[in-house]
């Protein structure tokens, strides 16, 4: 009852009208990866080993192929607007070369291709809310990938000009081959192989 009375930690009260992308670069001792989605915070849970092996291996297979003039980070915030600054799991984002190293956060118009692998605790962002919002923003590319029975599948869309909404161009179990945003060939089935792998 005592902890409830004078709880460890006190979570930070909205003001009218909601958060801002600049209230995260200011917000004291906001868990790490806080997410901005209309205005409101969004906390991270515990992360699962699919949800993490899928994120490194993204990030560093796309950083082995990226093309000159393009750049692969992961977790990183982007600013879409006012009150929304989701942080995708993985970017393919245009270089520059004259960025402040001190920045935390791109803008929106600089990505080229989102990712992001879905939690449990995600789904309905990942499938519904951010498609929106990023395809609201017009990067052109978003990928959804998903655990089904340990196993990667990766649900691929592109901006459709006309509609200003995302058009889904493949579903990819074991392998993904595209040409776009550049010629890409993964073997998802390294994601969560059946024995150890070397890191």
């Amino acid at each position: 009852m005592g902890a409830l009375m004078n709880p460890e930690h006190s979570w930070p009260v909205p003001p009218p009208g909601g958060w801002t992308a600049d209230d995260l670069d200011t917000l004291p001792n906001l868990p790490p990866h806080t997410e901005l989605i209309d205005g409101s915070l969004i906390f991270v849970s515990p992360q699962t080993r699919f949800h993490m092996r899928a994120v490194n291996f993204f990030a560093r297979r796309l950083e082995a192929t990226v093309p000159a003039g393009l750049e692969v980070m992961r977790e990183f915030t982007i600013d879409i607007d006012r009150h929304n600054r989701p942080e995708p799991d993985v970017i393919v984002t245009v270089e520059d070369t004259d960025a402040d190293p001190d920045q935390t956060r791109l803008p929106a118009t600089s990505v080229r291709l989102a990712i992001e692998v879905v939690s449990p605790e995600s789904v309905d962002r990942d499938r519904e809310t951010k498609p929106v919002k990023y395809a609201r923003a017009r990067i052109p590319h978003f990928w959804r990938v998903e655990n089904k029975d340990g196993r990667a599948v990766v649900y691929v869309y592109e901006l459709d000009p006309a509609t200003k909404g995302y058009v889904a161009t493949g579903i990819f179990h074991d392998r993904l081959r595209v040409p776009v945003p550049f010629r890409i060939d993964l073997d998802l089935t390294q994601i969560m192989p059946g024995r150890s792998e070397a890191w």
